[in-house]
């Protein structure tokens, strides 16, 4: 009798387990595709773009379509950095004009455009980007020399850049009235994905980095990075890049030096 009323309750108990797993794993996969949708760069970067998310049990695929191929990169990036996600199958289909050709000069422009846009230290809507025969011209206005050069220096490091002539003009220092208010930037509010996701795309899209073999990983803020680089400025340059990515507060280097 005791040996038949035990069975009875390990059916039982089998029974709660198998419907307990699939209510837990359809809570996990509404919590991953809400996320998605709520981070900092699906509201802000993906925005026009009509991006299609689906989970089942933390495998996720991505459906629809995108204005540029950085951001059917960038989508994936983002989403592979959030919690419960296991897999990411990107079907995002490019939409509007053809791609341009590899190293043309309207790719060279879209690369460029894209790695200000990733920098809090530059401004990308203030800055117009020209190219012909792989030397860009970067016209607009800078807040300052500084940030006059370091606009220089990120864009002469796009992959297929030959030169770059910057006729930017660096704006008059306001005067001195009331100390201004401190203002809370977009960038604060960054979710731990959304830093992923750029700092990968930051360390693809910069020729110095593209091809360290580099993990990324973002905890309230702190970006730690993983993997192998070829020498000491190679790893340097990984940590100056990602710490001037919008959200980031600081960066924990641990790649290991070949």
């Amino acid at each position: 009798m005791k040996m038949k009323y035990s069975l009875v309750l390990m059916v039982a108990a089998a029974a709660l387990l198998a419907l307990s797993m699939p209510v837990q794993a359809s809570k996990t996969d509404d919590q991953i595709v809400s996320s998605a949708k709520n981070s900092y760069v699906f509201k802000n970067y993906l925005k026009n773009d009509d991006v299609k998310i689906q989970s089942k049990n933390g495998a996720v695929t991505l459906t629809g379509t995108v204005s540029e191929e950085s951001h059917k990169t960038l989508a994936r990036e983002t989403v592979a950095g959030l919690s419960g996600v296991k897999t990411v199958d990107n079907r995002l289909e490019v939409k509007g004009a053809p791609l341009a050709a590899t190293n043309s000069d309207a790719w060279l422009v879209t690369k460029v455009k894209t790695t200000l846009l990733f920098h809090s230290s530059v401004s990308a809507s203030a800055t117009e980007v020209d190219a012909k025969d792989g030397i860009v011209t970067l016209r607009g206005e800078a807040a300052n020399q500084a940030q006059k050069d370091l606009t220089t220096e990120y864009a002469k490091d796009v992959d297929g850049v030959k030169d770059v002539q910057n006729k930017m003009v660096v704006s008059a220092p306001a005067k001195k009235t009331q100390p201004a208010k401190k203002t809370q930037t977009a960038g604060d509010q960054i979710d731990d994905a959304s830093i992923t996701g750029l700092a990968k795309m930051t360390l693809l899209y910069h020729r110095s980095t593209s091809a360290l073999n580099t993990s990324v990983t973002t905890k309230n803020g702190v970006v730690t990075l993983t993997g192998k680089a070829k020498n000491a400025a190679e790893k340097d340059l990984a940590t100056k890049y990602v710490n001037d990515v919008n959200g980031v507060k600081s960066v924990k280097n641990q790649m290991t030096i070949e």
